[in-house]
């Protein structure tokens, strides 16, 4: 809703907040708005609903519509809303406010069941586990430092030792150990590589991330433990009936095209 009349609160407010316009004001006709224009004002500018709003934002609204009708009931204005520009931007503003009202009313009224709830999170995340992940890395600025450590892996050089002298990371002092982790936590080049390898196994290239270089020690896997269901109930509900919205919208644009 805010971003609707947004602009001009915004231009409106600025002028008002740069130059006191009392005398202006007491001059000016009365501008002819209803509660209901005051309160959609008042919300937008205060984020709460407009019977919360003091004495004084009631005022400041107040003041601030009567200028916005004041200069909008102007010949001139009206003349403008007439050029194909604001009346295209009128007239999407107008669509995109019919769409949203639209779609908070489907939402409400096609609200998931418990039982649609309960098979998508037995088929998202009961049955389709995520893995954890333990390793070590160590962290250089360079390729070439990184290239000589696995070098030294190679010839037996132990990681957790190699990991506190040359690691750049916070880790170095723990040996590199960076506990148990889920791919997500991790950036995508870092996750990715520790996927890919087997457990007990280290990084044969190094893998670069905007950190440095590192070179990786996979120490152990396991599945990790899903969560309740009342924790990701409303995240459920809220992807089910986006999803509603979409497959309606796909209908009703199927049957425009036949």
């Amino acid at each position: 809703m805010k971003s609707l009349h947004g602009l001009a609160v915004i231009l409106c407010t600025g002028l008002l907040m740069t130059s006191t316009t009392a005398s202006a004001q007491d001059s000016a006709p009365p501008a002819a708005f209803d509660d209901e224009v005051l309160n959609l004002l008042l919300e937008s500018r205060n984020q709460r609903p407009a019977s919360q709003a003091t004495a004084e934002e009631r005022a400041a609204a107040i003041d601030e519509l009567t200028s916005i009708y004041v200069i909008s009931s102007l010949p001139r204005a009206i003349e403008l809303a007439e050029s194909p520009r604001i009346r295209a931007q009128i007239d999407l503003q107008r669509r995109a406010l019919l769409f949203s009202s639209y779609a908070n009313e489907f939402l409400a009224n096609n609200q998931p069941t418990e039982q649609e709830i309960f098979d998508t999170y037995q088929e998202q995340i009961v049955l389709a586990p995520t893995k954890e992940f333990k390793a070590r890395h160590i962290v250089v600025e360079t390729q070439g430092e990184a290239l000589k450590l696995i070098e030294q892996l190679d010839g037996g050089a132990d990681f957790v030792k190699l990991a506190t002298e040359n690691s750049t990371g916070p880790s170095a002092t723990s040996g590199g150990d960076l506990g148990w982790f889920s791919p997500q936590s991790m950036v995508k080049p870092f996750s990715d590589a520790v996927a890919a390898m087997d457990d007990g196994d280290f990084t044969k290239t190094p893998v670069q991330t905007q950190f440095g270089w590192h070179v990786i020690l996979r120490e152990g896997t396991r599945d990790s433990a899903p969560p309740p269901l009342e924790s990701v109930t409303d995240v459920i509900k809220q992807q089910l009936g986006q999803q509603k919205f979409l497959d309606f919208i796909a209908d009703l644009r199927a049957k425009t095209a036949e």
